[in-house]
Order: structure tokens, then sequence, then C-alpha cells
């Protein structure tokens, strides 16, 4: 199929008539290609989450407890910018050969790697006051520039391919590129920050970190670029035109939320299931260095914990063929659970601590995975429902529960450092050791048991269910009737 017949609008559907047809596969290559969107993004996004809070505290000098607001505010305000996003991204009507979505995510790309180095850099001479003002200021803009470009490349798989095994190759093709760049800025990026300023280069330690930030952001948007020119939006769309095409708003964004329920239930368990692992990359090189008496350890055990995720993750199209998407889901996250309370409760020991932290971060890699066809088939749940295609609106809601947890995560991190007295490139204490322990098993573990419960109770869009759903679609069909004969009412419901 051409791009342009996938983005340009069409006419109601004949009866019998078929828009697409989802038991075509797409090519392997363009699967593989969107995968590498994930990778790029991880180059630039996980360095935030695993090593932005040491950066500040430890290299500028800012007070924990400053970093934990400044991650919660941060946080908090980039989700509610992404409806906009969504809103500006769904409202594009002059849609050219290269779709939708794929222009919008490579510009922003590369805007999100400039503005990456900028988060690792610290103006010299700047008071304590002006230090948290420029990170407040610094990673907002980061938040709002990541939401134009991560909600383009997540609505894009939902135009590539209305296939269910080709979406579940596409949700372990991104998972893949996503633990890829976690296992790489979780190997490399300390390393590099050291070779850089060892002491007798003549580099401060604030600069080792802005130039290795450099070179991560610079293969980032490498990889966007291969996204980029690799895939295609393949699935026909019917997209109102002239007097029936209506700018999207926040109301349309709360309805989205409160009238899908398949993305409902998502949104509720990625609350849990995201704070778990970014609390987990971002305790982890406190861990290595205060529980385990060695920072050293921190690139070797996110090399084993890591690699081994990305192992499962190869396992998710075998998985869920056999056991559906929600049951291996929801068996993953009680595995995890387990495997992190008893690295809680058992004593630290680096033998120990290494299984059961790879076991319990492998465990959620998988469902994290399964998430992104999830949101796909959410998406097309909505459009069933309603009669009406909003692909970035609709990700954007998912993507607004990604960044309450990414605030959940940094106030659990950087508060639990803070309350248990933590005090940086010094003996701690035992109550701050017990503090970084909780935050990097227990926590994680207590998440996982929600995550289980959320998936197993009410996400209810099964695969029999979504095949039903994906051949009405197929046919220009929704709840209500043909596509595009005429307004969608306003039928949705949970």
């Amino acid at each position: 199929m051409s791009e342009e017949a996938a983005t340009s609008p069409k006419p109601a559907v004949k009866d019998g008539e078929m828009m697409n047809d989802s038991s075509k596969r797409i090519p392997t290559r363009e699967k593989i290609a969107y995968g590498f969107g994930d990778f790029g993004n991880g180059f630039m996004f996980d360095l935030g989450q695993a090593y932005l809070t040491k950066f500040w505290i430890d290299a500028c000098g800012i007070g924990a407890g400053a970093v934990a607001g400044i991650f919660a505010f941060t946080k908090i305000f980039d989700a509610f910018m992404d409806p906009i996003a969504g809103s500006v991204i769904d409202n594009r009507k002059n849609i050219g050969k290269r779709g939708k979505f794929r222009p919008v995510m490579m510009i922003s790309a590369i805007i999100l790697g400039i503005m990456t180095v900028v988060t690792f850099t610290m103006p010299s001479g700047l008071t304590g006051v002006q230090k948290i003002i420029y990170a407040y200021a610094a990673y907002m803009i980061w938040g709002l520039v990541y939401s134009f470009t991560n909600d383009p490349y997540g609505s894009l798989a939902s135009v590539m391919s209305r296939n269910s095994q080709d979406r579940s190759f596409m949700a372990t093709s991104r998972q893949i590129g996503s633990v890829g760049a976690q296992f790489i800025a979780g190997v490399a990026f300390i390393p590099l920050m050291g070779l850089i300023a060892n002491g007798n280069t003549g580099v401060k330690e604030e600069h080792g970190y802005f130039w290795a930030a450099a070179v991560f952001a610079v293969i980032g948007i490498a990889m966007f670029a291969v996204c980029y020119f690799g895939t295609k939006e393949n699935v026909k769309v019917h997209r109102a035109t002239g007097k029936d095409a209506e700018k999207e708003g926040f109301k349309d964004y709360i309805k989205v939320i409160f009238k899908n329920g398949p993305l409902g239930a998502l949104i509720l368990m990625t609350l849990f299931t995201i704070s778990a692992m970014n609390t987990n990359n971002q305790m982890m090189v406190f861990y290595a260095q205060y529980n385990l008496g060695n920072i050293g350890l921190q690139p070797v055990i996110n090399a084993i914990m890591m690699g081994c995720s990305i192992v499962g993750v190869f396992m998710i199209p075998t998985l869920t063929k056999h056991f559906g998407q929600k049951r291996t889901a929801m068996w993953s996250f009680v595995v995890g659970a387990v495997a992190n309370m008893l690295n809680y409760f058992l004593p630290s020991n680096v033998i120990t601590f290494i299984v059961l932290v790879t076991i319990g971060y492998t465990a959620l890699a998988i469902p994290n995975g399964i998430t992104w066809a999830m949101v796909s088939n959410a998406i097309d749940f909505g459009e069933w429902r309603s009669g009406v295609r909003k692909e970035a609106i609709t990700y954007a809601a998912f993507n607004f529960s990604r960044k309450i947890a990414q605030s959940l995560a940094a106030l659990v991190s950087a508060g639990v450092l803070a309350l248990t007295g933590y005090v940086a490139n010094a003996t701690q204490t035992p109550r701050a050791l017990n503090g970084i322990k909780a935050a990097m098993t227990l926590y994680p573990g207590l998440c996982l048991i929600v995550a289980a419960i959320v998936i197993g109770f009410l996400y209810k869009l099964d695969d029999k269910r979504f095949g039903e759903i994906a051949d009405d679609l197929d046919h220009g069909r929704w709840e209500g009737g043909k596509i595009g004969e005429s307004k969608a009412t306003d039928k949705d419901k949970n």
C-alpha cells in the first residue's frame, strides 16, 4: 500500500467492501525499523530517568529534597502537555506523502536530542536557587518536546498494521529497542562519563556528564532516523475533512480516557509498572555504590539484568501466541512481584541480589512490551466504539499515565533519600541504606502485585474480542454503523 493511500481521506465504505485486510502482514524490515524508534528514544529518555538524580545531587550540589520536587513537578507538567501534543497532531489535516506521524516524530527527535544535552548541563557561577530554577526550566522544556516525539511514535504502530501478529512483533521490536537502550545506558554511561572526567583530563565531573550525554543524544537521533526512513503508514483510515472535521480539544481527551474501558485499565496498570521500573533504574547506582559497596558493580548488574530482559522480550510472540496477551502479562507481574519482595527480605548479598533483580526486571519487561500492542488495540477499540479514530489523543492519554508514573518514581527515589538522611558521597547510615533497599526492591514488588490485579480484573479486551472488532473495522464498520456515512454519535461506553 502507498503512504498516500494510508493517510488520504476516504469516503464511506460500501457494504461488503474492505478498507483493510487484517490477515495480511507487513514486511519484517518495517517491523524491525519501528523498534529502532524506541532504541533511539531510550538513548535520551533513559539517561534522565537513571542519571539526572545523581547528576543534580552529586555533581551539581542540589539537595535531594529539591531534586524530588523538580522531578515531581516537571513530570506532572509533562503529563498535562500530552493532551496538547495529541490535539495538535490529531488536528493535522494537510498530510503529505510521509504520513501523519513520522514527520512530527523526526523533527521533534532532533530537538529532543539537543534538550537531552541541555538537561545534563549546569552553567557555572549559579547560586543554589539559580541551579534549581535552571533544572526546572530545562527539564520542563525537555518533557514538552518528548511529548511531541513519543506521541506520534506510539501512534505510528496503529497505522502500520492491524494484524495482531504484526502488532505483537512490533511490540517486541519496540521493547527490545527500549531494553537495549537501557542496557547500553546502564552499562556504558557511567564508565564513559568517568573516562571523560577521570581526574587526569582536567574535565570536571559535571562536564563528563555533558559530553557523555552528547554522545548518547547523537546516537538517539540516528536511531530515530532509521525508524523514520524504514516505516510506512499502511492502514487506510477514514479522516474527516471540511465541515465534518472538528478540532480536537481537552474535552475529547477526557472522553478518550473515561469512555475507553481497555485504555482506562492500561492507564491504571501503567501507573504502577512504570513507576516500579523507573525507581529500579534510578536507585541501582545508589544501591551498587552504598549497599553493595562498589559503584563499579552497577554496569555489571545492569548488563546481566537488562541482557536477560532482552532475551525475555524475544519470547513475547511465543508467549502471547500460546497464552494470550492478558494472561502472559498478569502472570509475569506475579513472578516479578515475588522476586522483588524476596530481594527486600533476604540479607544483602551480591549473588542473590543479581539473580532476583534479574528475574524481577525480566518479568516486568515482558508485559511492558506487550502493553504497546495493547495500546494499538485500544486505539482500534476507541474507533469501533465511537466511529472516529483518534490515535494521538488516545496515545497521549496513555502517555499521561507514564508521565505521572515517572513523577511518582522520582518522588519515591529522591524522597526516600531525603527522608532517610542520605548524604552525597559519604558513608550512609543503616537507615539510609534500608531506605535505598526498600525503594529498589520492596516498592517495585508492591507495584507489580497491584498491576497483576488491574490487568486480571479490569482489562477485558482479550484476543478473541479484538479479532471481532478488527474484522468490523476492516469492513468499515463501527458499533453504530458505517464509518464515514454520518457523524459518529456519542455512543462511547466502557
